[in-house]
């Protein structure tokens, strides 16, 4: 299934070496000013080719409105964007439809679709489809910062590399942008810069954590069980490929704390209720607190390394050794940074129309 969302939907469609990628964002209010600008400017920061830690395939993803927009302003009707693929070598996935690589979906495409399904860099399983979530997602959070709901994700963890310090939101959201690793401390961001580029010289990869931090939400918005914030945000996390984790607030730590110290108390500050600590994340019951949203997503390595690696012949069903070539992103975590980021804005608009905030 490629769509997510109730009051704000989005569906994503094409494929990694197909004509293009793209997105239909449909329930967004009509009469909210959209800047193109603005959403290429998300479009820019996921695209590849642009750093030494990602891969070298070179797209520039420029979008095309095609819908739902007309002099800057939404119509009501579903905003749909195209974005052409045009780097594109398929030559070297030839192979995996006999010898599926390890930790792909080949294998599984290929019974689900019963060999119908296009493996050509990876189809509609590869990180490229991620470029619709972000512009949905870019669609989304212009409409909500008008509200004053800001969002950032930065990197916190690459590898055993993990950044030890909290950096205030205003400080980090300049910082992330700076680097190519998308972390908010310069020196970190060396080291876990230096760690991707070790990975990849040893023709293997590496994975991380991304930190999303969302701002300004009011108090009141989800709904318990199946609606809750954290089951909606989680959906549409584990949707990004290669996240295998997602935690809120303290998380699994929890597990680790007493009742006393987890519990966030209530205090009033400023003639708001807020908490001390914001151990739950900003939920509780699956509405937000009014506290800020918080929450951990974990990214595997990429699964296309340069290592030797074992596999079958699922024709013959003989193992056969592999060899993965082709243009791969050593670690996709700093990629997966406005990933995050803008999927996180459509989740959050969403829970707000269907709330009735908006």
């Amino acid at each position: 299934m490629n769509t997510l969302g109730n009051a704000y939907r989005i569906s994503i469609f094409g494929s990694s070496h197909g004509p293009f990628v793209g997105a239909s964002a449909e329930g967004c209010p009509p009469g909210e000013k959209i800047s193109e600008t603005a959403i290429q400017i998300q479009l820019d920061r996921r695209a590849p080719g642009k750093s030494p830690v990602a891969t070298p395939r070179k797209e520039r993803d420029r979008v095309e409105v095609v819908s739902g927009l007309l002099d800057g302003m939404t119509t009501g009707a579903p905003i749909v964007g195209l974005i052409v693929n045009r780097d594109c070598d398929s030559s070297p996935y030839d192979a995996f439809k006999r010898v599926p690589r390890p930790g792909h979906a080949d294998y599984t495409a290929a019974v689900k679709y019963r060999g119908h399904n296009d493996h050509r860099g990876g189809g509609q399983f590869s990180g490229r489809m991620t470029a619709g979530l972000v512009f949905a997602g870019a669609v989304a959070r212009q409409v909500l910062e008008r509200r004053k709901i800001r969002f950032l994700a930065q990197t916190i963890q690459i590898g055993d590399v993990a950044l030890s310090k909290r950096v205030p939101f205003s400080a980090a959201e300049k910082l992330v942008r700076a680097n190519a690793v998308g972390c908010a401390d310069r020196e970190t961001a060396e080291r876990m810069k230096d760690v991707i580029v070790k990975a990849h010289e040893d023709k293997d990869s590496v994975g991380g954590v991304i930190k999303c931090t969302v701002l300004g939400v009011p108090a009141g918005i989800g709904e318990p069980f199946f609606g809750s914030i954290e089951s909606q945000m989680s959906a549409m996390m584990f949707s990004i490929p290669g996240v295998k984790g997602v935690e809120f607030g303290s998380g699994f730590a929890s597990a680790t704390m007493r009742g006393s110290a987890s519990n966030d108390q209530f205090v009033v500050k400023r003639g708001k209720i807020e908490t001390r600590t914001n151990n739950c994340g900003g939920v509780l019951g699956g509405i937000s607190t009014g506290m800020p949203v918080e929450f951990n997503v974990a990214f595997k390595p990429t699964s296309s390394i340069a290592t030797p690696q074992m596999s079958v012949d699922i024709e013959d069903m003989k193992p056969v050794e592999l060899v993965v070539k082709g243009r791969h992103d050593p670690c996709i975590v700093p990629r997966a940074v406005p990933v995050v980021e803008n999927s996180a804005a459509a989740v959050i608009l969403d829970e707000m129309l269907q709330g009735g905030f908006i």
